[in-house]
């Protein structure tokens, strides 16, 4: 048996390397890549239809990345193992998933869309990364120890692709040479250790055409947490959403159940707006009408019932369009598989030329 040698591991940024060069907040493109189009990786654990907490939190922000950068999005089902090991509903939701995104903005014509299984080129990075770095490396990264403690997931319940995640994470963004990659701030170190990898393998595999990777930033949106109808984090696991396909009916069926502030019982009495989840909704979809509602609300003139009525509209106001063509695609699934296809070709071409670059560097005839 040959001898074992000690394996090259991953290293922290240089203490000299400012946060801020790894992170792009929104409206910064231009300034950053001075008119050049960036290329963005985006991706979802597919888990059906999306609610209205997914619209603000990262679809509307895709959508309008599309006019300035060059998007590829998948749907994670690999990463969808970590929490739900049952797959056998998976290729259903993936579709749901990706009806809501084409009805709600994402033109597939311009922005690849694919299924990370139907990759197989993910996997085999996936591999090679692992080589890279320690078992204590990935224990030291928070965004695992916060979804562990969130999950109530022990030490000895913990699998090694939970613990892997960052590194799946790490070869989807490598393996299409993303610029930019879309994350809450509580996502960055997974940036970060994507950055880290692909310092370390172009140090140690020297190509003879340069780096084969670039390292990628951060993309931070100006997106608030919508509260869940409950006031808790907005979950379908918990019931307390709103989903982006409801009908008109069912939205305001579902609004009227909505917590509001617990001393406003009956109109009349005065409410504060800033600690009702409803006001919340109206400041992202009613922006003209905030003083107005706050107003209303405080003077105790306007009551939850019509304050729920006015936002309930907005929503089916801004959401209508989008409804309408989800309805039209629903009636086609056989064009949600041809995109679908048509997405996974683009994928794997893209992922194969980063891993010929890949091979050829580590001198794997």
């Amino acid at each position: 048996m040959e001898e074992l040698v000690e394996q090259p591991s991953i290293r922290p940024s240089s203490s000299n390397e400012s946060k801020n060069e790894a992170i792009v907040y929104e409206g910064q493109l231009e300034r950053v890549f001075k008119g050049r189009r960036p290329r963005i990786l985006s991706g979802m654990r597919p888990t059906g239809k999306l609610h209205i907490g997914h619209w603000a939190g990262a679809l509307e922000s895709w959508v309008g990345l599309q006019e300035v950068a060059d998007n590829f999005f998948f749907i994670a089902d690999y990463h969808a193992l970590t929490t739900k090991l049952d797959s056998t509903d998976i290729t259903q939701l993936s579709l749901e998933m990706m009806t809501d995104w084409i009805a709600f903005g994402i033109d597939p014509e311009r922005s690849p869309i694919f299924r990370q299984s139907k990759v197989k080129q993910h996997t085999e990075l996936f591999l090679i990364l692992a080589m890279l770095i320690t078992k204590a490396r990935l224990e030291r990264n928070p965004a695992v120890k916060d979804q562990v403690r969130d999950l109530g997931i022990g030490e000895q319940m913990m699998t090694y692709g939970h613990l892997g995640y960052p590194v799946l994470m790490a070869a989807d963004i490598l393996l299409y040479k993303g610029d930019l990659v879309p994350v809450g701030e509580d996502q960055v170190p997974h940036i970060e250790i994507t950055r880290e990898f692909a310092r370390k393998f172009n140090e140690h595999y020297q190509a003879a055409r340069g780096n084969v990777f670039t390292e990628p930033k951060a993309y931070i949106t100006k997106y608030a947490r919508l509260p869940g109808l409950d006031g808790r984090r907005m979950s379908k696991s918990l019931g307390n959403t709103i989903s982006l396909s409801d009908s008109e009916d069912d939205t305001w069926n579902k609004m009227r159940k909505a917590v509001t502030d617990p001393a406003k019982v009956r109109k009349g009495d005065p409410g504060t707006p800033e600690i009702c989840l409803v006001f919340t909704y109206h400041n992202k979809w009613n922006p003209d009408g905030v003083e107005e509602i706050r107003q209303g609300c405080s003077s105790g003139s306007l009551g939850c019932v019509d304050c729920k009525k006015k936002i309930t509209e907005k929503l089916n106001e801004a959401f209508r369009p989008a409804r309408e063509k989800r309805r039209e695609l629903e009636a086609r699934p056989e064009f949600i598989l041809e995109v679908l296809n048509q997405g996974e070709t683009k994928a794997r071409t893209a992922a194969e030329e980063t891993m010929s670059e890949v091979r050829e560097a580590m001198k794997f005839g």
